[in-house]
């Protein structure tokens, strides 16, 4: 096991650049840059969100800003009325423009292997004081709803699986197929009219994750109040979320009931309760409980965005989004490197875990 960490960590450095590669072009190739809002600006041009993600730039008298980008990524911008060379020169220099694309990838790759990510071009701190501000909403969303989701879902998938055909599994599976249909967002549209002030109830507070006087709270009071804001949320993504998890949890108790030796393990006189428990269940609970690091960077990095924008939750999600629309590049490029290295690093902790529940699985025998 030793020999394929040590193999999967150093595929991981390039997994990591390959990703970054890809974006990097991407990202470089879409108009409305951070050199563009600049001259836009100054040229007392209006550069909203439309013309960001269209890459237009006008004004109300209708003039442009010819921009035009060389295939080595380095914009060059020609044209701008009003504007001198030497001032567009020192923006250029300014967001780092100057450089060709690949000096720009290669010094950012050097500073992010020491984990420095510079600062914000908008929000004058720097990228990892502002990852550090949010990390806790992103958390408490993330850690709480793969909690919460394997809480609800290995109980029922294991019940379902034990009643495979039976009215319980018949209307669970109606309660399940709602759940798996229905958009976690749509979800939590639906719980703030009703219980966060929307129409109907007055329940739960629709902004952050603690009250205003936090700092006057006692510890007990501060616990109930975290919850408190956090329950609509958190709720919200695992009416969303849970279904795939039931499933496959009744699913793979279902492969291993019907396997041979659970008829063996019963003809020896073992009651259904010891078949689940002492041989079913570790079978069986492989897929589900290796796939846990894989569940929690789905939950944190794919499901918080529009929650965070739905309940007000100042998180990663809405910052990469943030910062995206507006160009930040050193945000858009740190954040995308930490979510990725962080989702390389759990996937081999997932595998760990495969070795730790099943001994039996060797993967030194692996190349890969």
């Amino acid at each position: 096991m030793g020999a394929y960490i040590v193999r999967r960590l150093l595929l991981i450095i390039p997994t990591l650049m390959g990703i970054m590669v890809i974006n990097f072009i991407i990202i470089q190739a879409a108009p409305g840059g951070p050199v563009e809002q600049m001259i836009a600006k100054l040229q007392g041009l209006q550069t909203g969100a439309s013309s960001q993600i269209g890459g237009t730039l006008s004004s109300d008298s209708g003039s442009r800003s010819d921009v035009s980008s060389s295939s080595g990524g380095v914009n060059k911008y020609q044209g701008s009325r009003g504007l001198p060379p030497e001032l567009i020169q020192h923006i250029e220099k300014m967001y780092g423009f100057d450089q060709p694309a690949y000096k720009r990838f290669l010094i950012m790759l050097k500073n992010y292997a020491v984990f420095d990510f510079g600062d914000s071009f908008y929000r004058d701190r720097s990228v990892i004081e502002l990852i550090k501000e949010k990390l806790p909403v992103s958390i408490s969303i993330g850690l709480w709803s793969t909690l919460i989701m394997y809480i609800i879902s290995i109980p029922l998938g294991i019940r379902k699986a034990v009643k495979h055909g039976s009215s319980f599994d018949l209307y669970s599976s109606a309660v399940v197929i709602i759940g798996s249909s229905i958009p976690g967002f749509l979800f939590a549209i639906i719980l703030v009219i009703l219980f966060a002030g929307g129409n109907y109830l007055d329940w739960f507070p629709l902004r952050g994750l603690t009250s205003d006087n936090w700092d006057q709270l006692s510890a007990i009071e501060r616990a109930f109040d975290y919850l408190w804001h956090i329950c609509l949320p958190i709720t919200a993504i695992v009416i969303g979320s849970f279904a795939t998890l039931t499933m496959l949890t009744k699913n793979s108790f279902l492969d291993e009931i019907n396997k041979q030796y659970v008829i063996t393990a019963r003809s020896k006189g073992l009651t259904d309760h010891q078949v689940l428990y002492k041989h079913v269940f570790r079978n069986a609970m492989l897929i589900v409980v290796a796939g846990l690091p894989a569940a929690f960077v789905s939950v944190f990095f794919g499901s918080s965005l529009l929650i965070e924008y739905i309940f007000s939750l100042d998180g990663l999600g809405l910052l990469g989004f943030e910062s995206a629309i507006n160009r930040d590049y050193p945000v858009v490029f740190a954040t995308l490197y930490i979510f990725t290295l962080m989702g390389l690093m759990l996937k081999l902790v997932g595998d760990v875990m495969y070795v730790i529940i099943d001994p039996r699985i060797d993967f030194d025998s692996r190349k890969f």
